[in-house]
């Protein structure tokens, strides 16, 4: 791998390290930029917009900390280290801060239930730490070599940062807590994706030597702060494999109760909607006429068929949909819309 030169230290350093003060041009630049962006990507999340959640990724500056405290990790620069990692520390709660705020103003009435940008944060599995680590090296690479550096933007949307931080604000809000650790899970794989591999391509290219010989003072490369970075990404893979196991059995569950599910609502003269699996629970939702299906047969079915260990829960909805052609004047009744 080819070396880093000491226009390509210079310019990592200043890109990277945000000057103390708030009236500096960095820190003020960081903190606004991210004032702005926790305010897009709620206001996209709130209103399921993926295209207005992507402009919040483009203009989100929390990589500038991440990256800052991979290198300066690798210069064993304690100042810069401990004020990197105290503007992501600091940044992430103020996201998590103006979301919850936000979410005070818009009262949802399904708790978000329904809302696709929220659900798409709050099961983090193994692929996400594999996608966000191949992001995380992109992204060193790109500020190592200024050739590449037009890559930056596509980095930004791949590796999703404050997003998650406005999931876990708006979900604290409708006391959905569970689900909100898990905004904060994906948030925390980013972090641990970017840091290993920042460091690791930062090492790569002799960022330490090339510094020592542009001047800067580099010290002892502490064993221990690798260590912890390599601890946190472990720390970070156990709760990944666990929720990967978990949306693997509650697939194959709703795989299994599917056709139970189908045969009862025949038999009730109902259709069925959809079918899921959620955390061992099957949550159907049908649709029929009066008078409604008996849930209590679905549950004797399921037991039967061997999932008397799983959850239920079925959403009845009675009525139907009554068609009327085009230049007709009678309509037909079709129930659930099919």
């Amino acid at each position: 791998m080819a070396k880093a030169d000491v226009d390509d230290v210079e310019r990592m350093t200043t890109a990277l390290f945000i000057e103390r003060g708030w009236r500096s041009r960095t820190a003020s630049r960081f903190w606004v930029l991210l004032v702005l962006a926790a305010v897009i990507a709620t206001a996209g999340l709130i209103a399921d917009s993926t295209a207005t959640v992507i402009g919040a990724m483009i203009v989100a500056p929390l990589m500038t900390p991440i990256l800052g405290t991979a290198l300066a990790a690798v210069l064993s620069d304690r100042a810069h280290l401990l004020r990197s990692l105290g503007l992501v520390v600091g940044g992430a709660l103020l996201v998590v801060a103006i979301a919850y705020v936000m979410g005070l103003t818009n009262h949802s009435a399904d708790a978000y239930l329904g809302n696709s940008q929220v659900a798409a944060r709050t099961s983090p599995r193994l692929i996400d730490l594999v996608a966000a680590l191949a992001t995380g090296a992109v992204g060193a690479f790109a500020l190592v070599r200024s050739d590449i550096s037009d890559t930056l933007p596509g980095v930004a949307i791949a590796i999703s940062l404050v997003p998650p931080l406005g999931v876990v604000g708006l979900l604290l809000e409708v006391h959905r807590y569970h689900d909100a650790g898990q905004a904060a899970l994906l948030f925390g794989t980013n972090v641990a994706a970017i840091l290993a591999t920042g460091v690791v391509v930062f090492l790569g290219y002799n960022v330490r030597e090339t510094a020592r010989a542009a001047g800067v003072e580099v010290h002892r490369l502490s064993g221990a702060t690798l260590l912890a970075i390599a601890g946190f990404l472990v720390l970070i893979l156990i709760p990944l494999t666990a929720g990967t196991l978990a949306v693997l059995r509650d697939q194959q569950l709703g795989r299994q109760a599917r056709p139970v599910v189908e045969e009862w609502a025949r038999q009730a003269n109902w259709e069925v909607s959809t079918v899921d699996a959620v955390n061992g629970t099957v949550i159907v939702t049908a649709l029929g006429p009066p008078p409604e299906a008996d849930v209590a047969d679905l549950r004797a079915d399921l037991n039967e068929r061997g999932m008397g260990g799983a959850g239920l829960e079925v959403r009845l909805v009675v009525g139907g949909i009554e068609r009327c052609p085009a230049g007709g004047t009678t309509c037909v009744g079709r129930v659930g819309g099919s």
